[in-house]
């Protein structure tokens, strides 16, 4: 398939230095067949195992639609991961070709996994070659710089808390365009200017392979950089980020930036 293809292309010039895993990051809500194809391709196929990760919305619950989703995907293998069970948890992730963080709470997926065995063999499967994956507050959790909800004064920065580290360069968002978030992300960013912004829609993905991501899904996902901008300060620069939107099939080099991206504003929504 062209897509695994593109997988592979996108491996090449890998290193040590990189996970041999992949990263599927969506956005929320609605996501159809086509897009679970792609996250099952990624994976390795419907004979990969899956296990499916509900702590952001309490305790792990077999009747749960984030459960449920990651049977949904076509996957003939998936189990529900329970930490109240640690052996039979950590030999779950061991033996796991795609980890599913639901959605919920960020800050209680967090502060259920943080600094456990089980975050660490998490970690060691993506770097091995796992696919994990995670949607809504599953998705905000994959960055290093978490953004944990929004500040109670208008133009305060949002609230910051640490997230599981699986892609440090950015700062990732969620139901970004259907909740108006562009300012929520751009305002993180210019707290933490060295890192990359990266909004994400609903029904929306982006698939990380190294130094490289591709959209797929059905909207946009923006791009807030302000690393340039800053360095460039010295010289008088009064913009304060730059901005690209990215749609399906589309590609965002963390070097080299767009590869084949829209610049500017379009289709941005601002908040409020």
């Amino acid at each position: 398939m062209w897509y695994l293809a593109l997988l592979g292309a996108l491996a090449v010039g890998a290193n040590d230095s990189l996970p041999k895993g992949h990263l599927v990051i969506v956005g929320g809500g609605a996501i159809d067949r086509v897009f679970c194809e792609h996250v099952l391709q990624v994976a390795g196929g419907p004979d990969c195992h899956v296990v499916v990760i509900t702590l952001a919305a309490g305790p792990p619950n077999p009747q749960s639609n984030h459960f449920r989703m990651g049977g949904g995907i076509g996957a003939r293998n998936v189990s529900l991961l329970d930490p109240d069970d640690p052996k039979t948890a950590l030999d779950m992730i061991r033996h796991a070709d795609l980890i599913w963080f639901g959605g919920g709470s960020q800050t209680k997926l967090t502060r259920s996994l943080a600094g456990t065995e089980l975050l660490a063999a998490i970690r060691k499967r993506y770097w091995d070659g796992a696919t994990i994956a995670g949607t809504s507050a599953g998705a905000a959790v994959m960055s290093d710089v978490m953004i944990a909800g929004n500040s109670r004064q208008p133009g305060i920065p949002p609230v910051i808390d640490k997230g599981f580290g699986f892609w440090p360069e950015v700062i990732v968002d969620q139901h970004f365009v259907r909740r108006h978030r562009f300012n929520r992300l751009k305002q993180a960013v210019l707290e933490h200017p060295t890192l990359l912004g990266v909004g994400i829609d609903e029904s929306t993905g982006v698939v990380v392979t190294g130094r490289q991501f591709e959209v797929i899904g059905a909207s946009d996902v923006i791009i807030i950089d302000a690393r340039t901008v800053s360095s460039q300060a010295k010289e008088g620069s009064t913009q304060d980020v730059s901005t690209h939107v990215l749609r399906a099939g589309m590609r965002y080099d963390l070097d080299k930036g767009p590869l084949n991206a829209l610049s500017g504003s379009e289709s941005i929504a601002s908040d409020g």
